[in-house]
């Protein structure tokens, strides 16, 4: 006989002010200055906390080996379970997907979850530019592996160059309404964004996102705990992860099969038989603008090869029917390990109608998406302002 899931609720978030460098902590500083945050919108405490599950990306990024042992205390988690996942950079989402399972299981009632990175103290660019294995080294981060991709999502559907600054302007805007972003570019302007640098072509300096410090919690619980929460919870109606080879004879870089598989098994765990019409908004992982309009194709938003003109139309401004990172996105604050978890909690935020002046009216479902290593690693969730039909 099988038994139904304990739905799953968020009820408490928090965020670090994301920055370039927060010398004024350490890590366990810094995770634990989000993990109290979390706890205070949920008005819980340390011990009404049953397990704590943590991820972060590689941990050469930061040179700590196993940081998940030394954050234990830091983050009340002394006798208590405590899990650390790694998916490369969809691990903030991969992260509140196991906490989600626990919850789901019903082998915990209540689990906090955390995602982080301290970038300042490592070199991603050059983290990120390992020797592959039968491939000429780029040498050149993330930006010059996936450049050649979007090339060819560019040659493949047509979409005129200045698709990528548009994304970029939009996002960029979006965050001056979220305190929490990293960037906060007052004077920008969609010529400034187009007259930045090339840095791989066809990425723009404006068009990439920047190296942040910070952390990001959340306060997942059953039924009962939703019952008691001060404020509304954000309902998950739908959780997937996937992976597929970096590399393999066949691969689509500019629309991976996994990313497909994941989206498709969320929207039917959720009932979405159309997401453009029945998802009212989505935080999803674009750390180069160009990844705007190729996730939109990927995630079922627009038909292949229609994903750019969503974006040029408008559709994905914060006042479109559409809105894609109304928080300003990875294109505005990238603490890398977060930075999937950042996405989930900004997605729990709206529809719990607590996303301040970026908030999207009306919001009732909205999707959150990570993903992470080559295009290979992929995380996303769905929740609702209501709980699901059970």
């Amino acid at each position: 006989m099988s038994v139904a899931k304990e739905p799953v609720a968020v009820v408490g978030i928090g965020q670090t002010k994301h920055v370039a460098a927060r010398k004024d902590v350490s890590i366990a500083g810094l995770v634990r200055e989000a993990a109290k945050r979390a706890l205070a919108d949920a008005e819980l405490t340390w011990a009404d906390i049953d397990a704590v599950v943590i991820g972060k990306a590689p941990d050469f990024f930061e040179g700590v080996m196993m940081p998940e042992l030394y954050l234990a205390d830091a983050l009340g988690a002394v006798g208590k379970p405590m899990l650390r996942v790694h998916t490369a950079g969809s691990v903030g989402g991969s992260t509140a997907l196991v906490a989600s399972n626990l919850v789901a299981s019903r082998v915990h009632k209540t689990v906090l979850t955390l995602a982080f990175e301290k970038q300042s103290e490592s070199n991603a660019m050059w983290g990120l530019s390992l020797p592959v294995p039968f491939q000429q080294p780029l040498l050149a981060g993330a930006g010059g592996f996936f450049a050649p991709h979007v090339r060819a999502y560019m040659r493949r559907t047509g979409a005129p160059d200045h698709i990528g600054s548009l994304v970029a302007y939009k996002d960029r805007r979006n965050a001056l309404k979220n305190p929490y972003a990293h960037l906060h570019e007052k004077d920008i302007t969609l010529e400034k964004v187009q007259a930045s640098p090339m840095l791989w072509d066809p990425v723009r300096y404006s068009e990439t996102c920047p190296s942040s410090d910070g952390a990001c919690a959340m306060v997942l619980t059953g039924r009962e705990g939703a019952a008691r929460s001060p404020r509304p919870p954000a309902w998950m109606h739908g959780g997937a992860m996937r992976s597929e080879p970096t590399m393999f004879a066949g691969k689509d870089f500019v629309s991976p099969r996994a990313g497909k598989d994941c989206a498709a098994d969320v929207y039917r765990q959720a009932g979405i038989k159309d997401p453009r019409r029945e998802i009212d908004l989505a935080e999803i992982y674009v750390p180069f603008s160009w990844y705007e309009p190729m996730w939109l194709e990927n995630l079922g938003f627009a038909a292949e090869g229609e994903g750019w003109k969503l974006t040029e139309a408008g559709a994905t401004e914060l006042d479109g029917d559409l809105p894609i990172n109304p928080s300003g996105g990875v294109l505005s604050t990238n603490p890398i390990g977060a930075s999937g978890m950042i996405r989930f909690a900004e997605a729990a935020l709206q529809v719990r109608g607590q996303a301040g002046e970026h908030q999207v009216d009306g919001a009732r479902k909205a999707l959150g998406h990570a993903y992470g290593g080559g295009s290979q690693f992929f995380a996303m969730w769905l929740v609702g302002s209501e709980p699901p039909q059970s």
